[in-house]
């Protein structure tokens, strides 16, 4: 009966352990924010953020939390050498206009 427990002990936590490493689809890029910021409306707190893009989507996520808002994806001519974030002061926010993603040639543009 304990060997029956133990196993089904160590299947629980087997796959508790290999749901929270799936990865999302697309490319998932690490911003860092030093300040409250808002994206497309959306009130995101400092913090090292995932940014999952897909289907015209990015997704910020922090923790358990996440946001999902519209962006446009654009191919620069070269390469950046950190990651960027523009910002527009809008109502005394720093809204995101547009992250450059260090190491690569991609622009996340927001509206």
């Amino acid at each position: 009966m304990l060997m029956k427990l133990a196993v089904v002990f160590c299947v629980f936590a087997l796959v508790a352990a290999v749901a929270g490493s799936i990865p999302a689809k697309g490319p998932v890029y690490r911003v860092t924010l030093s300040e409250p910021a808002s994206v497309n409306g959306t009130a995101l707190k400092p913090g090292e953020y995932r940014v999952a893009v897909t289907a015209g989507k990015a997704t910020f996520m922090l923790g358990k939390e996440s946001h999902e808002v519209s962006v446009k994806v654009e191919e620069a001519a070269k390469k950046f050498d950190s990651n960027r974030v523009q910002f527009n002061n809008e109502n005394n926010t720093n809204a995101i206009k547009e992250i450059c993603v260090g190491g690569t040639k991609t622009r996340l543009i927001f509206n």
